[in-house]
């Protein structure tokens, strides 16, 4: 089934200039590039999509480091796009991710892992919207 995701190279990633080597992943694996930017994330932004874990421990600092620099926000399309792009990145942990992944060959710390993306088709637009106003 064709499916449309949400994918953020994050800070991290972009300072270690990451960018190009994460979304060829992407396009190797016949993953569409429907819209590409870098730019910030607003405090606005990264309160709507974290707010499920508002109040937990690590909120303030989560709000914190996606808002400390420049990310890549991308929608990507194709078959199980989802699924797909999850499987790509691993395990959130970078400990715990597979080499192969993106988070287990370029993840440094639980924090810093490079990527986000949606986990599920309801997330993904929901994440679409917050980000690119769609």
């Amino acid at each position: 089934m064709q499916q449309r995701t949400y994918v953020m190279v994050k800070p991290d990633a972009v300072e270690r200039r990451m960018i190009g080597r994460i979304v060829g992943r992407f396009e190797r694996v016949g993953l569409a590039i429907e819209r590409l930017e870098l730019g910030m994330v607003t405090s606005a932004q990264a309160a709507a999509n974290y707010a499920e874990h508002e109040g937990k421990p690590f909120y303030e600092g989560l709000i914190s480091y996606i808002t400390s620099g420049p990310v890549v926000k991308m929608v990507l399309s194709g078959p199980e796009a989802v699924s797909v792009v999850r499987k790509l990145m691993g395990a959130t942990n970078p400990r715990d991710a597979a080499p192969g992944t993106i988070r287990g060959d370029l993840g440094l710390t639980l924090d810093a892992n490079v990527v986000h993306g949606s986990d599920s088709p309801e997330s993904a637009e929901r994440e679409i919207g917050i980000f690119f106003g769609e």
